[in-house]
């Protein structure tokens, strides 16, 4: 009697045949660690683009931002001296002379103006102080220097001063923390303490906090008009909140640059809402609404809006209407039914749009450059200026880090004690 053929099915390829002298176990983990291997090789693509253009980036700023190897690559003989003074008096003759030779050796080498230029970023005057001392010595080596102590001392009075040769003693290491210190508006002192810089320097502090606090309130007041409108999207029908949609999405059919600068026509004093206030009666003088701290938040609120727009809006139409329902058939009013219903269930579309919109804010640049002025500046615009004006790599590393792990410290407490695993229907 003939068997009937069976065509093999999906379910019949979940059973792996063992081969000859293999259990089925020893099949399964094989073909388990065949489908590991697979994934990973999916993977690996997305692992090498996020370890070249993230991983790699982020440890080399974290590098520069300790490096301050200026004296110990230029000046070796001198960064060992200076290790071994004890900064209560002036040094010994043999370290004037080692710091001399290594002035008159970058001088031939043509590598004093770097090494000054360096020196500079970390202390006011160095460069200026090298320059001269390196011509002074050069007069005196062609008949020959006895002593370097009383002839540095002679060109410039700052080498007979110990603050000089404790500012120096501070560079010496090749690794520090004094560009985290000039970060936190600190600096070493002439006995080696940390203290807090003038006041007149105390810059970045200040604005790291003002940099905080504007992407808080540009969060909050994108959470209060991207609420209702993502809730009106998400309550009509799909015609007309996909045609609604589109005026969402309109701004990123626009470039940034082009966004920014329109809002520099519309707020500045002659400008198109100062125009209209005025033919209204509503006010007399122009607002002061451009290059400031209100300009900055205005036009980054209009640019980031959408980031908070667009997860409500996903979240919202994903609500199950039932509970809605079912609250109203208890006899709970439209108002109690949004706050211990609706809202709740809305909670993953605010944390997603939140964090969104906050984390695009403490790094924007383009917008506080154009529209903020002097006082509606972020961090990230000194970030930019020691990057891309000062050329202080160290400095403008050390601020990004700890940016960074500011960021970081607030994502965690927020994850902690607001995240999404502590929502709980109300």
């Amino acid at each position: 009697m003939n068997r009937p053929v069976m065509s093999e099915g999906p379910a019949d390829r979940l059973f792996v045949q063992p081969k000859v002298g293999q259990s089925i176990k020893e099949s399964l983990d094989k073909a388990e660690r065949r489908n590991k291997f697979k994934s990973v090789l999916l993977v690996l693509p997305l692992l090498a683009f996020i370890a070249v253009f993230f991983l790699m980036p982020i440890g080399d700023m974290l590098m520069r931002s300790v490096q301050n190897g200026t004296l110990a690559d230029y000046m070796p003989n001198s960064a060992v001296e200076l290790k071994h003074w004890e900064r209560q008096t002036l040094p010994e003759e043999k370290t004037f002379a080692v710091l001399g030779n290594d002035i008159l050796a970058l001088l031939k080498s043509q590598n004093l103006d770097r090494v000054g230029t360096d020196l500079n970023r970390v202390q006011s005057g160095m460069k200026l102080l090298l320059n001269k001392t390196a011509r002074g010595l050069e007069k005196q080596s062609q008949a020959g220097i006895t002593e370097f102590k009383p002839l540095m001392i002679s060109i410039d009075k700052r080498w007979g001063e110990t603050a000089t040769w404790s500012q120096l003693k501070v560079m010496a290491p090749s690794i520090s923390a004094v560009h985290y210190l000039a970060a936190l508006d600190r600096q070493y002192d002439d006995n080696g303490d940390i203290v807090q810089q003038p006041e007149s320097r105390q810059i970045y502090v200040d604005n790291l906090l003002k940099t905080l606090a504007v992407s808080v309130a540009i969060t909050f007041i994108c959470f209060l008009l991207g609420y209702p409108l993502a809730y009106f999207l998400a309550s009509l029908p799909d015609r007309f909140s996909n045609l609604l949609m589109i005026l969402v999405l309109l701004p990123f059919w626009t470039s940034l640059l082009v966004r920014t600068s329109a809002w520099i026509v519309i707020l500045q004093s002659n400008g198109v809402f100062n125009d209209v206030l005025r033919s209204l009666g509503i006010i007399n003088q122009p607002l002061d609404l451009m290059y400031n701290l209100y300009g900055t938040i205005i036009a980054m609120t209009h640019i980031l809006l959408p980031f908070m727009v667009l997860p409500l809006y996903s979240v919202m139409r994903g609500v199950d209407q039932t509970y809605i329902r079912a609250a109203h058939s208890m006899g709970a009013s439209s108002m109690r039914t949004f706050f211990k219903i609706y809202f709740p269930l809305s909670l993953p579309g605010v944390s997603a749009g939140g964090i969104l919109v906050f984390i695009l804010a403490v790094g924007y640049y383009i917008t506080p450059a154009l529209v903020g002025g002097r006082t509606g500046q972020m961090i990230s615009n000194f970030i930019a200026y020691h990057m891309q004006t000062s050329l202080n790599w160290g400095l403008a590393s050390a601020i990004a880090s700890l940016l960074l792990v500011v960021v970081l410290l607030m994502y965690w407490v927020y994850d902690r004690f607001v995240g999404i695993t502590n929502m709980k229907l109300g």
